[in-house]
């Protein structure tokens, strides 16, 4: 395999040890990052290491430090903070299996691809990578991995095994701390009948090809013609989305979820707008009979 393994060890399941390697299933997209520079030289910008009142200072005085208040800091050297560092067992050991459905999403990180270390390894491998699958369950274990422990979740995938990296308790928020003013009170039936309606319409098998940095693209675009256009300024037309008429602060959501359904482009806007010019009319009509009372 031309891809370097990114660990290598054992999966350990009670008494049986299966030698595999893990390689990122992840890698950098089309991002595109950028320096700063010095435009009246064209030269790179570089940054020092400056600290307030005494100004530029050597890289070999710099040590860690954890703030333990404002502007109070513990001191560390480099030797201390080695000391502490896991040392590589270089085992996995499944400790617990849990339904596929019973991590929540936002305890998920980053995955790893995992595959047998050699043809002796293949057959438990693939013992385990189907026993996964029929029982519906991933298992979870700690690794330690650079230093430190990670928690990690092991899945079947195709042919074969995920380990995915997971937060633990701590690195992740209470949802409730940001839902508890939404509303619990249940939607209007209509309404839901039609969002469902709406959602079968559109779903489909999820491909990622199917999607694109339209942003990236356009930014690659402006690249390659202002690397040919000698310095002259480059503009790229980028298509914004249509701006939503609301006409009113209240949205007509039914009309806008028929609309959605029917496959128009926006809802019928243009019936809602006439209907007030209609009852304004209305009230006028009183207002010019009320000089002719007057007369009588």
């Amino acid at each position: 395999m031309a891809a370097r393994a990114y660990w290598k060890g054992q999966i350990r399941l009670a008494l049986v040890s299966i030698p595999v390697e893990i390689y990122p299933a992840t890698k950098s997209g089309a991002a595109i990052s950028f320096r700063q520079i010095h435009e009246p030289s064209g030269k790179p910008v570089k940054y020092e290491k400056i600290v307030p009142g005494i100004g530029p200072i050597d890289t070999d005085d710099i040590v860690k430090g954890y703030e333990m208040s404002k502007g109070n800091y513990v001191l560390l050297e480099e030797d201390e903070i080695e000391a502490v560092k896991l040392e590589s067992k270089r085992t996995l050991e499944l400790v617990q299996f849990v339904g596929t459905d019973e991590i929540d999403v936002l305890y998920y990180t980053k995955p790893y691809y995992v595959v047998p270390a050699d043809e002796l390894a293949e057959e438990a491998y693939i013992v385990l990578r189907e026993a996964l699958k029929r029982t519906k369950k991933v298992g979870l274990g700690q690794l330690s991995l650079r230093g430190q422990e990670q928690l990690v979740a092991l899945r079947p995938c195709g042919r074969g095994l995920v380990l995915e990296v997971l937060r633990y308790a701590d690195e992740v928020s209470k949802a409730a701390n940001y839902f508890r003013d939404v509303g619990t009170g249940k939607p209007d039936a209509d309404l839901l009948d039609l969002a469902e309606t709406l959602i079968g319409k559109k779903s489909g098998k999820f491909d990622a090809s199917d999607y694109h940095n339209h942003y990236v693209d356009a930014l690659k675009r402006v690249i390659a013609k202002k690397a040919k256009a000698k310095g002259r300024k480059i503009l790229e037309d980028v298509e914004e989305p249509a701006a939503i008429d609301r006409g009113s602060n209240v949205i007509d959501l039914m009309a806008a979820l028929k609309a959605s359904v029917e496959g128009k482009k926006k809802p019928p806007a243009t019936a809602e707008k006439k209907a007030p010019a209609k009852k304004a009319a209305a009230k006028k009509a009183p207002a010019r009979k009320a000089p002719e009372r007057k007369r009588a």
